[in-house]
């Protein structure tokens, strides 16, 4: 019963695979029946996949994320072995070079998409959510052959899978199947023919592939979501950061920017909106690097006109808040922001063009849930370091610098100045998110 928790553990890490651009092109051309084909005969061959098969297949699986959590640290790529912490213990992420004993080398087209779309081992054994197949049951049999084909072109490394160590019941198969029952139902995705090409594109990638609903989605006790296209905003228990709502304005919502600003911080990490500058940082932050960044222009438009319908008549976010004098209900945390910020982020919290954000106005300083300013001023805020943003300025940590206290009248002083009108955030607040005890 505690499966969907998994997925937002997912988030801890990227793809870093490479894909040949021209190749993805040249075989979206082509039809499913044709790719499941190919593969069939090469089985029975032994003869490999074509090249433009396995281009596409390496595409998807940095689209996918896969190897973010089947590598551990240091660890050779694909074959798995990385702990993934969870409150219910430590799930392993599988093999998935094909090795014949340890990985997928007698796993079959069939076997791979019965995990990516049914959640089941090729034994039959239910599958834990930590891999998010109530995301990529959309995702279409052509593309799982294609990820199959690539990652059966990999090379095989023998390393045994280490079983999960997860407290009962949530060690147990019946518990998954009435997880399963409550908050899964396998479906591939059906393109809405009220809406065009490009939509449907986005919206394929969003809700399969790219599974932003494992992260980006409220859960209850149980793990389980009000569905799979939530995206309303969820803490990442564990890591403590806050996938903030990608529906509302006030938090992460899209609706009211320009599509390319969108694909821009998408491909970037960073984009300039009017003069004010917005970073992925945190989880996103990773993502972009190992993934986002490396998609085509023309994915990264179609999951732009997608995210922007996701605010369609939701709450519209307050205009920016204009540098004023600070009015700070605590002299102390003033005095911190003065001591440790202003020299970068400015005396009127305006920031600096092109290099660092300005904190009047910052929806991601005055959101209800102050998770990630915890985690900045902790451990840090750096940009992606990406092709478009080669070399991005960063913030230094001040775990070592500051305490509980500091932290919190620091940030109570950034949400309620220069027109920033938020909640205070108690030392206590700052004990949860630092120390792990958000659940």
């Amino acid at each position: 019963m505690s499966g969907g928790g998994f997925l937002r553990w997912v988030l801890a890490g990227v793809v870093a695979v490479g894909a040949l651009a021209a190749g993805v092109l040249a075989l979206n051309l082509r039809g499913e029946g044709d790719l499941s084909a190919e593969i069939a005969a090469a089985q029975l061959s032994g003869q490999p996949a074509s090249a433009e098969l396995l281009a596409r297949g390496a595409y998807l699986a940095r689209a996918g994320n896969c190897m973010a959590c089947h590598t551990a640290r240091g660890g050779e790529p694909y074959a798995g072995g990385r702990g993934i912490d969870t409150p219910f213990g430590t799930v392993y992420s599988s093999n998935l070079t094909p090795d014949e004993q340890t990985g997928l080398g007698r796993w079959s087209a069939p076997a791979f998409w019965r995990a990516m779309h049914h959640g089941r081992s090729a034994n039959g054994r239910l599958l834990v959510p930590a891999f998010p197949y109530t995301s990529t049951t959309q995702v279409s049999r052509a593309d799982s052959d294609a990820i199959y084909a690539y990652l059966r072109s990999l090379p095989a490394v023998s390393q045994p899978a280490r079983p999960h160590d997860l407290r009962f019941p949530f060690n147990t198969q019946a518990a998954l199947a009435v997880w399963r029952a409550l908050y899964f139902q396998p479906g591939e995705f059906q393109p809405d023919t009220a809406r065009s090409a490009e939509w449907n594109r986005g919206a394929y990638l969003v809700q399969g592939l790219g599974h932003c609903n494992a992260c980006h989605a409220h859960r209850n006790a149980l793990g389980g979501t009000t569905g799979p296209l939530d995206l309303g905003g969820g803490l990442i228990p564990v890591q403590n950061w806050y996938a903030p709502s990608l529906t509302d304005a006030r938090e992460a919502g899209v609706a009211d920017w320009a599509e390319a600003e969108i694909v821009a911080l998408l491909k970037s990490g960073v984009v300039d909106r009017h003069g004010a500058l917005e970073v992925a940082s945190g989880p996103m932050g990773e993502l972009v690097l190992r993934s986002t960044q490396h998609l085509s222009d023309a994915d990264l438009g179609a999951m732009a006109v997608y995210l922007k319908t996701l605010g369609e008549g939701a709450v519209t976010a307050p205009a920016p808040a204009e540098p004023g004098p600070s009015a700070p209900a605590d002299p102390h945390g003033a005095k911190l922001y003065t001591d440790h910020c202003a020299s970068c982020h400015g005396e009127r919290g305006e920031g600096v063009a092109g290099a660092y954000p300005a904190l009047a106005g910052n929806r991601a300083v005055t959101m209800a849930v102050p998770a990630n300013l915890v985690r900045i001023v902790l451990e840090g805020g750096f940009a992606p370091a990406t092709a478009g943003n080669p070399r991005p300025y960063g913030m230094p940590p001040f775990a070592q610098t500051f305490s509980n206290d500091d932290v919190a009248a620091l940030l109570t002083h950034l949400r309620r100045s220069w027109g920033n009108r938020a909640e205070a955030v108690m030392p206590v607040d700052v004990t949860r998110y630092r120390d792990g005890g958000a659940r």
